[in-house]
């Protein structure tokens, strides 16, 4: 019989810590200790027994060691993770050279080697959503009656444990470090999503008006993979914006709204993205005489350099801008068809995967059956068959009672 995982011996395992110190005016360094646990034990235990056995002044936050409190986020190989909810042997099956690399979280400013100041980035955005309820008025006199669909919806967002994984990884957050953030975008959305809140519109109006906003987003998808607890902030920033579109009609100064509005069209006129079109429709209106607006003039002509260096590196050719790509018109006819079908139906559909789904079958009714001296063994009413009959002694199944009463005399 094969070990079971919490019975495999120790090991040595090679950690590569990348450290610094502000306060000692030292640039950043890479220091490597070897550990020795076992293969189960998290990469958290790892550090910490190399703080305890050859440098005490290791700087890493930790607090549950249960994958709960968010304390411990590092990233491990390059990646966001939890110290605590990684276990070695994962860790050095996704190494490069055999040894574990552990780096401080992106995207915040170092405190001390695996420490970030998470006050100066993830607290203040945060705030900056205002993350609480203003509850809708008139107050009841008991308590608000929320449907069960509401409540779950929100959950999935109620799950974030605050680690800032999704902020480390955050590609727009690199890029602009304005903007409001994936963790504090999820949030917003937990508030937008309750029924109880009386301030729907003015959260969303404020958060699509700002240039950092909802509108701010790329669709990188790395948030989706480094959030540890399936929160999905980017599916949130999307309901966001629908919410904020469909539903609120806000149109932001970001041109975010008329933006999705130009490519929701050429997708649907010409199953392909016409990307020469794409810009003028945004600014200049959602039809082919757009381009000629005075705003999609004054954009194209701030966006001539990089139009022609796409020219000149054989990105674009200027048939592929002034001719709009197609597909042929079966397929077409097809796409259009998933667009009379969303836009037909009479309620939008949120592909939320804390509410779409069924409940479980319930469990088959089990009777007590008794079997030797003593002994009661449950089984279902009616028993499954088995996959190959012939295979039971003789060509048949043996009764129910009599193969739980061997089983328990063996």
């Amino acid at each position: 019989m094969a070990a079971e995982a919490h019975d495999r011996p120790s090991e040595k395992f090679t950690l590569r810590l990348r450290r610094y110190d502000p306060e000692s005016g030292d640039a950043p360094y890479w220091d490597t200790h070897t550990i020795e646990l076992e293969p189960y034990r998290s990469v958290l235990e790892g550090i910490l027994q190399a703080r305890d056995r050859f440098d005490g002044s290791i700087g890493i936050r930790c607090s549950c060691r249960q994958a709960i409190c968010g304390s411990c986020g590092v990233r491990v190989n390059g990646e966001p993770a939890l110290a605590c909810h990684t276990h070695l042997d994962a860790a050095l099956a996704g190494s490069r050279d055999g040894v574990i690399e552990i780096e401080p979280m992106g995207n915040m400013p170092v405190l001390k080697d695996l420490i970030v100041d998470m006050e100066a980035v993830h607290w203040k955005k945060i705030q900056r959503v205002t993350p609480w309820l203003f509850a809708k008025q008139p107050v009841p006199e008991r308590e608000y009656l929320v449907a069960k669909d509401a409540m779950v919806d929100v959950t999935q967002t109620m799950a974030c444990i605050q680690c800032g994984a999704c902020v480390s990884d955050c590609l727009a957050m690199e890029v602009d470090p304005l903007f409001v953030g994936p963790a504090a975008l999820a949030k917003a959305y937990r508030f937008v999503g309750d029924p109880r809140d009386d301030e729907h519109y003015s959260r969303l109006n404020d958060l699509a008006q700002d240039p950092h906003g909802i509108f701010d987003c790329t669709h990188c998808f790395k948030c989706v993979d480094a959030c540890p607890k399936d929160v999905n902030p980017m599916g949130q920033i999307m309901r966001l914006r629908r919410i904020a579109t469909s539903d609120h009609h806000i149109v932001d100064d970001n041109n975010g709204e008329r933006h999705e509005q130009a490519f929701t069209t050429l997708i649907k006129d010409n199953g392909l993205l016409w990307e020469a079109e794409l810009l003028p429709r945004s600014y200049g209106g959602n039809s082919w005489f757009g381009k000629f607006a005075p705003p999609a003039g004054k954009e194209l002509l701030s966006s001539l350099p990089a139009i022609l260096k796409a020219l000149l590196r054989g990105k674009v050719s200027p048939l592929g801008a002034l001719k709009p790509h197609r597909i042929p018109k079966q397929d077409l006819k097809s796409v259009q068809q998933i667009f009379e079908r969303v836009e037909g139906r009479e309620q939008r559909y949120e592909l939320n995967l804390y509410v779409v789904g069924e409940d479980e079958s319930p469990p088959a009714p089990v009777e007590e059956v008794p079997v030797a001296a003593g002994l009661v063994v449950d089984v279902p009413a009616d028993p499954p068959q088995s996959a190959a009959p012939g295979d039971a002694a003789g060509g048949e199944e043996p009764d129910a009672g009599e193969g739980a009463a061997e089983g328990s005399e063996s």
